[in-house]
């Protein structure tokens, strides 16, 4: 085993993960308003969408697909605008709810369809986000060579990635409940929501150029 290119790899995901992003800001804003219980559930979206994006990446590494950057940006954007839309429709909601308290459990309807929108929201949020998108397709094949063996590597790669993934955002929404009760919770569900809106609009944009620059002959 390669060690210094796990190394390597290990401080890129930890850096990736640990900086605040989409998913980060939907974690902590989910914790503030519906509860542990609920971030959790959208964790598990969130950690879906990362498998996904990796097996994808693991597919085309082994020449079984081929995945033309086009759809890549056509996703980007059916993302942004899933995420823009989502941030709206919260701004709009905490205008009108009462400040709320993530001690009090009751706060949160945690029925069976709110944890499957809880679910589907990260995993949406999560295939969309541009820092996971760019990682697997861009960096992960580099590290595909931290051992001799295609199967080995893949499986010590994914596992470091779950291990910190779910680490460090259970982390964030473990201190979510912190926050809430040092600052209002409404003002930080509002700035997530805000990073959210400010993310699609960003992606939105920079999808649409690199969509435009890829139809323009060379």
């Amino acid at each position: 085993m390669n060690l210094s290119l796990l190394a390597t790899y290990s401080l890129a995901v930890l850096l990736l993960i640990i900086t605040p992003g989409p998913v980060v800001a939907l974690l902590i804003s989910t914790a503030t308003r519906e509860g542990q219980r609920q971030a959790f559930m959208t964790l598990l979206g969130t950690n879906g969408a990362s498998l996904l994006l990796m097996t994808i990446a693991v597919l085309t590494l082994a020449g079984v697909v081929h995945l033309s950057p086009v759809y890549l940006y056509l996703l980007g954007i059916a993302g942004s605008f899933y995420i823009g839309f989502g941030a709206i429709s919260e701004l709009l909601t905490i205008r009108k709810l009462p400040n709320v308290n993530i001690d009090n459990e009751s706060t949160s309807t945690l029925n069976e369809t709110t944890k499957n929108s809880g679910l589907v929201r990260g995993f949406i949020i999560g295939v969309a986000n541009p820092k996971d998108i760019l990682f697997f397709v861009a960096f992960f094949p580099q590290f595909i060579a931290v051992t001799h063996n295609f199967s080995t590597s893949v499986i010590t790669l994914s596992s470091i990635w779950v291990l910190f993934d779910v680490s460090i955002l259970s982390l964030y929404i473990l201190c979510a409940k912190w926050w809430s009760k040092a600052f209002n919770s409404r003002w930080i569900e509002g700035l997530c929501e805000g990073f959210l809106l400010a993310v699609a609009v960003g992606g939105v944009f920079y999808n649409s150029q690199q969509l435009l620059l890829l139809s323009v002959p060379s």
